[in-house]
């Protein structure tokens, strides 16, 4: 979590080993025991804390339910109830790391690609299951739905950065639970 905190606050590249010891009073022998270099301890904090944390907001109730329409609102405003300022300011960890590392380091692009494909299909199968289930539009594209789904949110909290704006994250998600009612029969 320490390397997790560190590389949100800083970007990848400009985390510091030497902060990441001084939060865990650890030492570099034993870092280096866990992993290699910075890398491998980068992609550990892909792997075990940003995916662990968005398959169990996202894609674990995704993969539970007939109504992808609701659940997915319900997410959304339990997101936008819990954002900080400071979540603004720092933006989405996973977007951070694919626009930093994803062109510069093949481990990284391959995790993050990982990761968006797993929570696209998420969507995807929820959105099939309610369309068998009656509970979304039988003409809606669940592949498409999956993708455009995920790259609005991800470009919302983008744009809520680059603004440092609260209130263009909060309009951009009522926006996006406005347009999935669409999608209901």
């Amino acid at each position: 979590m320490a390397a997790f905190d560190e590389i949100y606050q800083r970007g990848f590249q400009a985390a510091s080993l030497s902060n990441i010891l001084k939060n865990t009073d650890t030492t570099k022998g034993a870092l280096y025991h866990h992993f290699k270099n910075k890398m491998e301890l980068g992609y550990a904090v892909v792997d075990e804390v940003i995916y662990t944390t968005l398959k169990a907001n996202w894609i674990e109730p995704l993969t539970e339910t007939d109504t992808p329409i609701e659940t997915i609102q319900q997410i959304l405003q339990a997101s936008g109830d819990r954002m900080t300022e400071e979540d603004v300011r720092l933006g989405c960890p996973l977007n951070n790391l694919a626009q930093e590392m994803s062109p510069i380091d093949e481990g990284f692009r391959a995790r993050i690609t990982a990761v968006y494909s797993e929570w696209q299909d998420a969507i995807e199968g929820a959105v099939e299951r309610g369309k068998k289930a009656g509970n979304v539009r039988q003409e809606a594209d669940a592949k498409q739905l999956g993708v455009l789904f995920v790259a609005t949110l991800e470009g919302c909290l983008g744009l809520a950065k680059s603004t440092q704006s609260l209130d263009t994250l909060m309009t951009c998600g009522h926006g996006l639970i406005d347009q999935l009612e669409l999608l209901k029969p």
